[in-house]
């Protein structure tokens, strides 16, 4: 079965050299297929019966992943009002999806610990602690006591990609990340000591991690999700040392971006859309050639400078492979929203706006990772 899953992706993305070259596309089915796994899409409800948008996306597009919420942001945000009620509620929902999915799914959810947890105890999950805390402490038995804690439910819930650890470098003044204690350490050799030890713990429980906010937004005074963030007076490349150390130790198995204008590198574009920043930096200069993931697409800093088929095609020629869309912001949510994303995917294909090649190397590494981490 693994080598008929490999198999069929190897089919999507070494598609013919005549095809590559521009001189002839292949059919649109395979076009949106291709399109789709590069989306890991939001939803509402906490059951996926035949029905319902889950099920539309997962069995219908076929997206490459999806992102589970206990919180509905754009309802009345209580808690337990999202995908997640309990234990047994959130492996019943897993288990249902992976039963609509042709291939095999990445589902992903925010378990950081602290503030940021999907998984809380009123739900009958474990308790978790800051990551400033557990910088505070800098123990690696404490780390792995509670990041083994955090692996442990996600791999029995059927969830297998963390969007953690953050390794920003802390700064207490920065309001999304440092104020409410996302951040390990303002010493990068903390943040990557500690780090290494999170992702440990959720690989031996069969769960991939993220490496976030590429380049480095620890120092930001603003958020993103509420519009335009620029770094560049505040960053420097110190920055980068925790994603160079884990990059070169192959801890890294997921990036994402973060929508922050670095102007001394990239005057134009914010990082997710930039390719001076995604590929010459973070695929040229640290030598990565994992999946690299947006952050949310709808967010404040991406929409109120871009219309979202601009962004979409600029993130994917920067190098973004997968594109997150929570639908669960304060942008609000669109039932139909990823089955037009796909349609904007394949016009750009289609019209010559995105390389094939760049849609074919995306596959590649979301089926790389599919196949590390396949529940």
């Amino acid at each position: 079965m693994r080598k008929i899953f490999i198999l069929s992706l190897l089919a999507w993305v070494l598609l013919p050299v005549a095809a590559q070259a521009g001189q002839t596309l292949p059919p649109d089915s395979t076009l949106r297929r291709m399109a789709a796994q590069m989306l890991m899409v939001g939803f509402r409800g906490d059951t996926v019966g035949p029905d319902s948008d889950a099920a539309r996306y997962v069995r219908d597009l076929g997206v490459g992943a999806v992102i589970l919420f206990d919180v509905d942001l754009t309802g009345d945000a209580t808690p337990g009002s999202r995908n997640i009620t309990s234990r047994r509620q959130l492996e019943q929902t897993t288990r249902r999806l992976r039963a609509w999915a042709k291939t095999p799914l990445l589902i992903a959810l925010d378990q950081e610990g602290g503030r940021v947890a999907r998984l809380k105890t009123q739900y009958g999950f474990q308790s978790t602690v800051t990551a400033e805390y557990i910088g505070q402490v800098n123990s690696l038995d404490t780390t792995a006591f509670y990041a083994s804690r955090i692996a442990d439910d996600l791999g029995r819930s059927g969830v297998n990609v963390n969007l953690a650890p953050v390794v920003d470098l802390l700064d207490p003044d920065s309001p999304g990340l440092g104020k409410i204690q996302r951040c390990f350490s303002p010493d990068p050799d903390i943040v990557a000591r500690n780090a290494s030890v999170f992702i440990d713990c959720h690989h031996r429980k069969g769960v991939a991690c993220t490496l976030k906010h590429f380049p480095g937004s620890g120092h930001a005074r603003d958020d993103s999700h509420w519009g335009l963030v620029d770094i560049t007076d505040v960053w420097t490349e110190r920055d980068l040392q925790p994603y160079r150390r884990l990059i070169d130790h192959n801890l890294a198995d997921v990036i994402m971006t973060s929508h922050v204008f670095l102007r001394s590198i990239d005057p134009d574009h914010p990082a997710t859309l930039s390719r001076r920043i995604l590929t010459d930096l973070l695929r040229g200069k640290l030598r990565y050639d994992g999946v690299i993931l947006s952050d949310d697409m709808y967010m404040q800093g991406i929409i109120d400078l871009y219309q979202i088929e601009s962004a979409i095609v600029l993130a994917i020629n920067a190098g973004v492979d997968m594109l997150c869309v929570g639908n669960n912001i304060s942008t609000g949510f669109e039932a139909d929203r990823p089955f037009r994303l796909v349609d904007i995917i394949v016009s750009a294909i289609k019209d010559g706006r995105i390389p094939l090649s760049r849609v074919q190397d995306a596959n590649r590494r979301i089926a790389a990772l599919k196949t590390r981490f396949r529940q």
